[in-house]
């Protein structure tokens, strides 16, 4: 009797290791296959960002090793392969290690930094920190500088605001540059945003906003950042935080459609037969038009859902609204953005030394919020009311 086909997942990260958990209590016996480009093992991403205050390395943030994963998994886990190329109608995979057939396919292929165009002769020293790799060669770098380095970070976004948050924490200097006029301002209202500013006040923090890293200069055993509004400063670490896109190479050379990640329908399935996407490559389809969601809820949600329909229940992923609970103790907060582009306005209440900000649409609808100082029962209580 010919053996049955694995069913393929690429990618080792959150997303990867969901599905193939969610599918293993469905379906004890059809082989599966993970391909990872990395060493395969598993650990929780979002720890990336609040590490360094808890003293971690690099290794007491793995969960798991690849081996480990794949005996609780009963599969096959092929670690530090890439993936080169699919062929969906033969349904083939190309990679290093030779070439793989699978019945089904599941994309958790991950995003990567973007990276700004800047000046500078050290501008290829700027480090993004994505992976666990990444993590450890900041770890690294904080090592040879020794404390407290000065480091700066570019982009105040969810991802920079925590990075400094968790350096200011572990005794670092902090210099936080980004455009806007105030941080976190694309998904915080304006009295979140000054308040994260304000709980940092008198701290060794230095926000230089309003403005953009022009070039990054070696000088010395540190780096000069010269900004666009003409002035610089001197750090030992540059840290860029400005965002991530969806890696949809590979899915493009393989002609699946692709948006600004990869486009799946209601079930996470992409325009090819037996081939699904989740996590930060996808592109999901919500009631609001597609978007891209890379965060931790919609990913369980699609790990669920894709996992009940490779077992053979086809089962559409269900989002729910939920809250962003954004790791920065300085001044803790849950935010639940507006879907992009509704039209509103922010309304706030202080509640003692809390702030509840509503995003209510011009019918008095609430399609947004955010809180500091937040609790599960209030969040739910928002949640329930959009």
């Amino acid at each position: 009797m010919r053996p049955a086909l694995p069913i393929v997942i690429v990618g080792a990260g959150m997303a990867a290791y969901s599905v193939a958990r969610e599918f293993r209590k469905l379906d004890k016996s059809t082989p599966l296959l993970i391909i990872a480009d990395d060493a395969g093992d598993a650990y929780a991403k979002p720890m990336l960002s609040n590490a360094i205050a808890l003293g971690k390395g690099a290794a007491q943030l793995v969960s798991h090793s690849a081996a480990q994963m794949a005996a609780q998994l009963d599969a096959t886990v092929l670690a530090h392969t890439r993936v080169t190329a699919i062929d969906s109608a033969s349904r083939t995979l190309s990679t290093g290690q030779g070439s793989f057939s699978y019945s089904q396919l599941v994309l958790a292929l991950g995003a990567q930094p973007i990276r700004l165009p800047m000046g500078g002769d050290a501008a290829d020293d700027v480090l993004s920190v994505n992976h666990l790799a990444d993590y450890a060669e900041l770890r690294a770098r904080l090592d040879r500088i020794g404390a407290p380095a000065r480091v700066a970070i570019i982009g105040a976004g969810l991802i920079g605001c925590e990075f400094a948050d968790d350096l200011l924490a572990g005794g670092h200097h902090v210099t936080l540059v980004d455009p806007n006029r105030l941080p976190l301002a694309a998904l915080a209202a304006p009295s979140l945003s000054a308040g994260l500013a304000q709980a940092w006040a008198g701290r060794s923090l230095a926000l230089r906003l309003g403005t953009t890293v022009a070039s990054v200069a070696r000088a010395g055993h540190g780096f000069v950042v010269s900004l666009a509004d003409g002035s610089a400063f001197e750090a030992d670490l540059v840290l860029s935080a400005v965002g991530l896109r969806p890696s949809v190479a590979l899915a493009q050379a393989a002609q699946l459609e692709t948006r600004r990640g990869i486009a799946v329908n209601a079930y996470g399935q992409t325009s090819a037969s037996g081939i699904f996407a989740l996590g930060d490559c996808a592109e999901y389809t919500t009631p609001y038009g597609s978007a891209v969601l890379p965060y931790v809820a919609p990913l369980l949600a699609a790990a669920r859902a894709i996992a009940a329909t490779l077992a053979g229940t086809p089962t559409a992923i269900t989002l729910k609204n939920d809250a962003v609970i954004v790791k920065t103790p300085s001044y803790k907060m849950a935010l639940a953005p507006p879907p992009a582009g509704t039209s509103g306005a922010w309304v706030d209440e202080h509640d003692g030394e809390r702030t509840i900000a509503r995003f209510v649409d011009p019918a008095g609808v609430l399609r947004g919020f955010g809180m500091s100082a937040h609790t599960p029962a209030l969040r739910q209580k928002l949640l329930a009311e959009m």
